[in-house]
């Protein structure tokens, strides 16, 4: 049987970082949802994208939220998980915007118009890892590259 551990704020934090795609859970009136999303990080939140009339863009504002990434290597049975929880935002105000996009802007892989742009604060961040004597983020390695988009800046 793997050993599990936790990691502390600063290792999930970088794992959050380092990231690009995860899933948000979130409670609507037909059931708990699961929606896959690419996100950034922005100072102390995750930021990611979506339609206004989708289950995130409908249900998901004002909301508490959950997020998660994780990696997993099946050879062998080693891993691990970040979550973050918190109330998410929409944000509206043009200079958080315009900070946003200087910082990371989150840039939707779906097809179509995604202008709602949410916040999900770190209120609470938690992760684990399993097995020891390996560092997920030098042997699990997740990437994300930043280049200028201009689709993403609308």
């Amino acid at each position: 049987m793997v050993e599990s551990f936790e990691l502390s704020r600063a290792e999930c934090e970088t794992l959050l970082r380092a990231g690009v795609a995860g899933r948000v859970a979130l409670a609507a009136p037909g059931g708990p949802h699961i929606v896959p999303i690419n996100y950034s990080v922005v100072d102390v939140a995750i930021v990611f994208r979506t339609s206004p009339s989708s289950v995130l863009g409908t249900h998901g504002r004002d909301a508490m939220l959950v997020f998660e990434i994780d990696q997993f290597d099946y050879e062998y049975q080693r891993g691990w998980s970040v979550v973050v929880q918190g109330r998410s935002e929409v944000v509206l105000d043009p200079a958080e915007l315009a900070h946003i996009r200087r910082v990371w802007s989150p840039r939707p892989w779906a097809s179509g118009d995604r202008p709602l742009v949410v916040r999900l604060p770190f209120e609470r961040v938690t992760g684990r890892r399993l097995g020891g004597g390996w560092d997920p983020l030098h042997q699990l390695p997740v990437r994300r590259t930043l280049f200028y988009d201009e689709r993403s800046q609308r």
